[in-house]
């Protein structure tokens, strides 16, 4: 099986709080550790540096730089001479404040793409309920990527908790969900604090966005077009009107964790579409995890929210 999770030595580039995660990869830990701790724990606990570029004729590439870990001497990738690694050290710095004052605790950490995603994932002990008993949890995805073309990456991630749902929420210039800092520049954790402005006013939007899409309700046209909108069919067939994916998705709607609360709302049909990205779709559980939270299904999820938002308003 193809992993995106780092394998090195057959250990698995990863340390975990809770559960066991997806293939029961990595080493389970105290939900108490520092971030220096989870670092160590998870096997991020090197460095990466720029090296020369020299041509098998002795000529040095100018403006190009190799990005090695020290760990094993490997080449990450090709850098500009101008850009500034941030070290997994100063990226879990973030955290510290956070973890030492009991604002959050670690849950996660890891590294995918062999290395050149590094990422450490801190439950704010911040959460909500609506509709009874459905909670949603608060989390901070940092994101530190040893790769060209990729910016340091703070995001506010909500998590439901009755299927392990999740969002990785950045809406650009109209909200600071998210921050981004490229390596033009050296590392700041505490402007990164400051940008950011912490997570509880973000969970409270994403509550009230949660309580307006449970009031409203889908039937049967406008749940076909959401879908429709989202997994469009490719497929000739005569009478196959709807894809795969959204045929399945028509099933969840009604099965998934959770189903019972909200039920035939805009809140199920979206969560009917994240728990499918999340733990159905893609060739494997740890491939799902680097979509959800940096590829295809992310972007997806956005989609979902945003059109869900859109058929909520116009009920």
């Amino acid at each position: 099986m193809s992993h995106e999770l780092e394998i090195v030595e057959g250990k698995a580039q990863m340390a975990y709080a809770g559960d066991t995660p997806w293939h029961g990869l990595g080493v389970k830990v105290p939900a108490d550790l520092s971030p220096d701790q989870m670092l160590s724990k998870a096997g991020l606990n090197w460095t990466v540096g720029k090296e020369s570029i020299i041509t098998s004729g002795g000529h040095s590439i100018p403006d190009k730089k190799a990005l090695v870990r020290s760990s094993d001497n490997k080449v990450l990738d090709i850098v500009g001479k101008d850009w500034n690694p941030v070290q997994n050290e100063e990226a879990f710095g973030f955290f510290n404040d956070f973890v030492m004052s009991g604002d959050m605790e670690m849950h996660t950490a890891g590294s995918l793409k062999g290395g050149q995603i590094v990422w450490g994932l801190a439950k704010v002990k911040e959460s909500f309920k609506v509709f009874g008993n459905d909670e949603v949890e608060s989390y901070l995805l940092f994101t530190n990527p040893h790769r060209f073309g990729q910016s340091v990456d703070v995001r506010f991630t909500p998590i439901r908790v009755v299927c392990n749902n999740t969002l990785t929420l950045s809406l650009q210039q109209k909200s600071q969900n998210a921050v981004k800092l490229n390596h033009k520049k050296a590392f700041d954790a505490d402007a990164v604090k400051d940008m950011l402005g912490v997570a509880s006013f973000k969970l409270q939007q994403y509550k009230e966005m949660a309580e307006f899409l449970g009031s409203k309700q889908f039937n049967d046209k406008t749940f076909s077009e959401y879908l429709t909108s989202l997994f469009p069919s490719y497929s000739k067939a005569e009478g196959d009107t709807v894809s795969k994916p959204a045929q399945r998705i028509l099933e969840l709607v009604d099965t998934q964790p959770g189903a019972q609360y909200a039920s035939g709302s805009w809140w199920s049909a979206f969560n009917a579409v994240t728990y499918f990205t999340d733990h159905e779709r893609g060739r494997d559980a740890d491939a799902r995890l680097q979509s959800a939270w940096y590829g295809q299904s992310k972007n997806l999820k956005l989609k979902a929210l945003e059109t869900a938002i859109e058929y909520a308003e116009a009920v």
